[in-house]
């Protein structure tokens, strides 16, 4: 589960960063509004921890932009040390999901967590697709289509795409996608990914005009919006 945490104090961010990864998520990081809103916009997260009180765009500018501009529904847990009822209604209203003052026990902040994915789980649609321009990535069904039209992979094929466009915008190494869809560790001598990312290529790429899946020389692979 990937959570974006967006604190402009960095020993309260790393803080939370550690004890989240020492619960098995995967966590991002943002000090101020501005940045969180861009990393917010591009990435899948299925949880958002957002300070209240940011430099340049606060916490309420941030919910408000992140419904309203970016259409982006994922669930934000706000933390601030303002916990007064007026506080906390004036947070709900910008967008938040949750607030949980500060100072906080981690444990509560855990148990948060765990009830906003419940409710996700229930309320929210399309929580478990994926998209990277016209490419859309069922992981119910496993189910790909590109504009609308279906793409037949195979097991392995989806789940090297799944591992790109999770990683959409960044570069993965060879050795990367090894660990990740084959979890084969540091055995460079095998072509099995450059074998498999001409085959996806040739389903999600060739047929049209944009291609998403672009090589960068002597790192890795990246998938582009």
């Amino acid at each position: 589960m990937k959570i974006l945490v967006v604190e402009d104090e960095p020993s309260i961010s790393n803080f939370i960063k550690k004890g989240l990864e020492e619960n098995g998520f995967e966590v991002s990081q943002a000090f101020d509004g501005e940045m969180g809103l861009k990393l917010a916009g591009r990435d899948d997260f299925e949880l958002i921890i957002l300070d209240l009180i940011l430099p340049g765009i606060n916490g309420l500018e941030f919910c408000q932009k992140l419904r309203s501009q970016i259409q982006v529904h994922t669930p934000v847990l706000m933390l601030t040390a303002l916990s007064t009822t007026d506080d906390i209604v004036t947070g709900l209203d910008a967008g938040a999901d949750d607030y949980l003052g500060k100072p906080f026990k981690f444990k509560e902040l855990l148990a948060r967590i765990r009830a906003l994915t419940r409710r996700k789980g229930s309320t929210l649609v399309n929580v478990n697709r994926l998209k990277v321009a016209d490419l859309e990535v069922d992981l119910d069904k496993k189910f790909v289509t590109r504009s609308g039209k279906e793409i037949r992979l195979t097991p392995k094929e989806f789940f090297l795409l799944e591992y790109l466009v999770r990683n959409k915008n960044r570069v993965v190494s060879r050795l990367d996608i090894l660990e990740n869809v084959w979890d084969i560790q540091f055995d460079l001598s095998t072509n099995v990914v450059d074998v498999y990312m001409n085959y996806l290529r040739n389903k999600v790429d060739k047929p049209f005009e944009d291609k998403l899946i672009q090589t960068v020389v002597g790192m890795g692979y990246i998938v582009k919006d």
